[in-house]
């Protein structure tokens, strides 16, 4: 297979999850990823969709690319791992955040070892896995293997602290003799040497002891040990990163959708998309949030929130306050490629002329039928029919407006709702914390 072009090797990735290999003309492993399905994934990296700076740097240095498949998501997450580690990949450097590295910490020495996250391991004689990179994806997965190999956590490292609650739904073990002690260190084992990989060998060895344990007449164990068995051949069906791979996924497929009926050239015009929203309860604690998504995926690092320079049940005004203070920044905290504002024709008539006066593009997003609402004097933008039809929907024009209603599961319209309900969400978050903080006189 080495001596296919890429685009042949392209043609012949499997819809299976594993780890793939980005390599440069030397044949020099440049990056490690996993993947739920190996073929969309890869296959990705060479679309037409704009990619950050250092993605384009990555894409123009493959040369060729190699994978190894995997029964399950799981076992392509902890081998990413391994191979990361292996090989020191410089893209996997450039193109991960330091902030996101993680190790999990377990001093099997100690009487009750606990599992625990830290981003700094040491020398101290206890085992340190990873370095993780997706900390969230790993913590999911851990969450699944919980059900199966109970273990302490860094808040429940004695008895006398653990959670009664996770004792009786069998998320921590219950160590009662010494005996118990000695099976939940085994258990933890057994739980690390899936985390390196080896779930398939522990899946045979835990049959042989469910096996052995059955002959001795053991059946409390054996049952145990049963329940282990089915958990881990469960896993060959269990999600666990395939939902945020099929969100960035489907980010690319809305953006560029969202461009053609917007007339733009292409998702990389969409780079960073805000939404605002005010929330108050009668004109009291009112506030407002900003939110950003880039490239079609929240950015919580760069929302930004506002409390209203006075108390007033008006909506529009409110708008007026917060698009006025957040254009202040216009430098220093990015300009938006295009504002969502929640809200059709009338919301669109208040601020269009003031959006319209620093050069931005916006739409409305009429929550009645889901409509996009553009103004065709004000934003800046040119709505594309044939684009609108060819994604099955319909536009029609009422005074100064287009109105765009498109099939409500199109991914353009799934994009627009979670950033309107991301910036609700946010919004509404931030009015409670001020009214709670007022309740208690803070």
């Amino acid at each position: 297979m080495d001596g296919l072009l890429l685009k042949d090797k392209l043609k012949a990735l499997p819809s299976e999850p594993g780890v793939y290999f980005h390599k440069d003309k030397n044949g020099e492993i440049i990056y490690v990823g996993k993947a739920a399905n190996l073929k969309n994934r890869v296959k990705s990296y060479f679309n037409k969709t704009e990619k950050d700076i250092k993605t384009q740097a990555l894409v123009a240095e493959i040369a060729t690319t190699d994978w190894v498949t995997t029964e399950t998501e799981l076992d392509a997450l902890f081998l990413e791992s391994e191979m990361v580690k292996r090989y020191m990949p410089k893209f996997n450097i450039l193109l991960r955040d330091d902030k996101t590295v993680v190790y999990l910490r377990v001093d099997l020495k100690s009487d009750l070892p606990v599992l625990e996250w830290t981003r700094e391991p040491l020398d101290d004689g206890a085992e340190y896995l990873g370095p993780y990179y997706s900390a969230g994806v790993v913590k999911n997965a851990l969450r699944v293997l919980r059900r199966s190999f109970p273990y302490f956590s860094k808040n429940g490292s004695s008895l006398r602290g653990s959670s009664k609650i996770l004792r009786q739904i069998g998320l921590e073990p219950v160590i009662e003799n010494e005996e118990d002690a000695w099976e939940y260190k085994a258990n933890l084992r057994k739980l690390l040497r899936v985390l390196r990989g080896e779930r398939v060998k522990i899946l045979v060895d835990t049959e042989k002891e469910m096996d052995k344990a059955a002959l001795a007449l053991e059946f409390e164990r054996a049952e145990k040990l049963k329940r282990q068995v089915f958990a881990l051949k469960a896993l060959k069906g269990q999600i666990v990163f395939a939902d945020r791979e099929w969100a960035d996924l489907a980010s690319d497929e809305s953006l560029r959708d969202l461009a053609d009926v917007l007339g733009l050239a292409g998702a990389s015009a969409l780079q960073r998309i805000e939404g605002f929203d005010i929330s108050h309860q009668g004109g009291v604690n009112v506030v407002a949030s900003d939110v950003v998504f880039k490239n079609g995926v929240a950015s919580r690092r760069d929302y930004r929130k506002f409390k209203m320079s006075r108390e007033q049940n008006n909506d529009f005004e409110n708008m007026r306050e917060t698009i006025v203070r957040r254009m202040k920044h216009l430098e220093d905290w990015g300009e938006p490629s295009l504002i969502l504002v929640d809200g059709g024709a009338p919301q669109l008539r208040f601020v269009g002329e003031i959006l319209h006066s620093f050069g931005l593009k916006f739409v409305g997003l009429a929550k009645e039928n889901e409509e996009i609402v553009v103004s065709r004097e004000f934003s800046g933008l040119l709505v594309d029919k044939i684009a609108v039809e060819r994604l099955g929907g319909e536009i029609y024009e009422e005074e100064e407006f287009w109105h765009i209603k498109l099939p409500l599961g199109s991914p353009v319209v799934k994009l627009l709702q979670r950033v309107r309900d991301e910036a609700h969400r946010f919004a509404v978050n931030y009015h409670t914390l001020l009214k709670r903080k007022k309740f208690l006189g803070k």
